[in-house]
């Protein structure tokens, strides 16, 4: 099993910064993608920014050049900076691991932390 527990979230003003922490517990071996997602009401959940464990990374188009995604694999955590934040970005913001294998060698798929609310208002 793997447990993730997300922290960082509040209320920002419009061009304001936020960083997002997700730190993954349990008999964890290896992490493969470590990725954050946002939704609204109404609408899908949708992909924000990713990173392998070899840290590529990707982003969502209206994220790129003021997000920046960062992950301490020693510590099996995941960041996410957000800086010139706008008030389109408010969400729910989850934290996600692909898959990841124990340190039983069992490989556990698609896990998911319990949300924490981002949001950007004067």
């Amino acid at each position: 099993q793997v447990q993730l527990v997300e922290s960082g979230g509040g209320l920002v003003q419009p061009g304001g910064s936020l960083r997002l922490s997700c730190a993954a517990s349990g008999s964890i071996f290896s992490i493969n993608y470590m990725g954050w997602y946002r939704q609204v009401p109404g609408k899908q959940r949708e992909l924000v920014a990713a990173i392998s464990s070899g840290y590529s990374t990707m982003y969502a188009d209206s994220v790129k050049g003021r997000f920046t995604i960062s992950r301490d694999n020693a510590k099996n955590t995941v960041y996410l900076q957000m800086n010139s934040l706008k008030p389109e970005d408010t969400a729910v913001y989850y934290c996600n691991v692909d898959w990841a294998v124990t340190t039983d060698g069992v490989y556990e798929y698609d896990y998911w932390g319990q949300g924490t609310q981002v949001t950007v208002s004067s």
